[in-house]
């Protein structure tokens, strides 16, 4: 079953890529308190993700924060090392904070997964957007296969 606007964040071990290095979190602690912009690409360094995704809401997080976000968070299911080169790479730096759901465990308890076999990336999160609130989903927005649009962080910045 899907995550739907109004439901409980699962609470689901995660790994955060910080500058300590790859550190446990829990995501009910993690989206528990305040108001998180979530958001979530099939893959580190694939070509939407960082030409795009990514970009915009590091680009865009002073405006995330003026319009009351007290976080972003950006996840894959890739590894912590993975995600902490990655935004090394797109200058996330205290920006966006870089979330390693490394064996897909939230994303599958979110039902939000997606086969990428036929790519050679087994079983990813779909490309999707959340404003989270007090650990309760407030906006949801999925992306059909293979589109960005409503998972931007233009888009998002328009539900707040």
């Amino acid at each position: 079953m899907t995550i739907s606007v109004g439901d409980k964040v699962p609470d689901v071990k995660v790994m955060l890529a910080t500058a300590d290095g790859p550190q446990e979190a829990k995501t009910g602690e993690l989206f528990g308190s305040g108001k998180v912009a979530l958001f979530s690409v099939p893959g580190a360094f694939t070509p939407t993700c960082s030409a795009k995704h990514l970009p915009g809401f590091v680009d865009k997080s002073d405006e995330f924060k003026a319009k009351g976000v007290d976080k972003i968070v950006c996840m894959s299911v890739n590894d912590a090392f993975v995600m902490d080169a990655w935004g090394k790479d797109q200058n996330a730096g205290d920006k966006v904070e870089m979330m390693a759901d490394g064996n897909g465990d939230f994303a599958r308890a979110l039902g939000l997964t997606m086969d990428g076999k036929g790519f050679g990336m087994g079983e990813r999160a779909q490309r999707f957007s959340a404003v989270i609130e007090n650990g309760v989903v407030k906006e949801l927005n999925v992306e059909e296969p293979g589109a960005f649009d409503v998972s931007s962080a233009e888009h998002m910045l328009g539900q707040l």
